[in-house]
């Protein structure tokens, strides 16, 4: 039987989802002069609300993990209660909402957090300027010592545990894209030689330390991985990489989470290495729920679940233009064209 984006779909037991439509993560800039999720903020997301379920805005886990302007955070009590406005008005909507857990890693920049060191795998510093700020131009990291690691790891369950406080369904760890999490998972940007670089086990074991110990603190059944083996932003690919996935990808295997997120730009892009795609290089080592985005329309990105690619269907910069997406592609009717202008206001 032909599968539709608007199914209701169980994630799992504990979470159940409207449609298998989501909102994919959206950097907004939209928080207060101290991280703090605004009341336009709530709006804004409760106008989405349709969605199987919205995945916030990337959101720090800590100060030193901020890289953008008015990126919203989740380790103050100000920070809580604002994101608690936010997940009430999603409910009161009828919608379901992760938040997307992030530290930038060798893209932050002190001149957010009043820091002398950016924290990274290794001292590999990004080419180029601050998105939004470009007077500010990215520094050379200090490698995190073990030790740092290990609170890391406290701090994102910490996070994740705010998370639920402040009424969110459950959280997505981001660890794609060039940030903390995937910079570890990169030959490009980790040269380390302890148990934590060197080889597809050690470039892993962060990400999976991060994974369980959310897990612990929240449930797997609430605990989402959000990863980018071929979305090369912030970093160079280099062809060892694919060991590493294939390894990090087994050991997923046995952590029952409510879903992994491939994190791309096209979907349609080949990389040899991964010998085509990347949504079919992640199907193929990964049989449990999978989120698959990467220029989909609601059509392809229908066809692509019927097809076996991904399960969930996560659209991005359509939910900015359309705050009614869900409703518009329903009922068959035309979308507005998003532009960048509407990344400058709240729509």
């Amino acid at each position: 039987m032909a599968k539709s984006l608007f199914d209701e779909v169980a994630l799992n037991a504990e979470i159940t989802l409207q449609n298998r439509i989501l909102m994919a993560p959206l950097t907004r800039c939209m928080a207060d002069e101290n991280l703090v999720p605004t009341e336009q903020m709530a709006t804004y997301y409760a106008k989405r609300a349709q969605a199987g379920l919205i995945i916030s805005e990337a959101t720090i886990i800590r100060a030193d993990g901020q890289g953008y302007p008015n990126t919203p955070g989740l380790f103050t009590a100000e920070q809580i209660q604002g994101w608690q406005r936010v997940t009430k008005a999603v409910h009161n909507n009828g919608g379901k909402i992760f938040a997307q857990l992030w530290h930038t890693g060798r893209v932050a920049h002190p001149h957010f957090f009043n820091g002398n060191n950016v924290l990274a795998p290794s001292a590999l510093k990004v080419e180029g300027t601050v998105p939004r700020m470009r007077e500010l131009e990215y520094i050379e990291p200090t490698p995190v010592t073990v030790a740092q690691i290990e609170q890391l790891v406290k701090d994102y369950a910490q996070a994740a545990s705010n998370a639920i406080d402040a009424g969110f369904d459950g959280v997505e760890i981001h660890g794609a894209n060039g940030y903390l999490i995937d910079q570890f998972l990169h030959y490009n940007s980790n040269h380390r030689t302890d148990e934590f670089g060197g080889s597809p086990e050690n470039m892993s074991r962060f990400a999976l330390l991060v994974v369980d110990a959310i897990s612990e603190r929240i449930g797997a059944k609430r605990t989402a991985l959000r990863i980018s083996p071929g979305a090369y932003f912030n970093l160079e690919p280099h062809s060892d990489d694919r060991a590493v996935f294939d390894y990090l990808l087994d050991a997923l295997l046995e952590r029952e989470l409510a879903y992994l997120h491939i994190g791309i730009f096209d979907d349609e892009q080949r990389f040899e290495y991964l010998d085509g795609r990347v949504s079919d290089y992640v199907r193929e080592n990964y049989p449990h729920t999978l989120v698959g985005n990467g220029g989909f329309s609601a059509q392809s990105g229908e066809l692509a679940i019927n097809q076996g690619r991904f399960d969930l269907l996560a659209i991005g910069r359509p939910f900015i233009a359309n705050p009614n997406y869900v409703e518009r592609i329903k009922n068959g009717e035309e979308l507005t064209p998003y532009s960048e202008e509407m990344l400058q206001e709240l729509v």
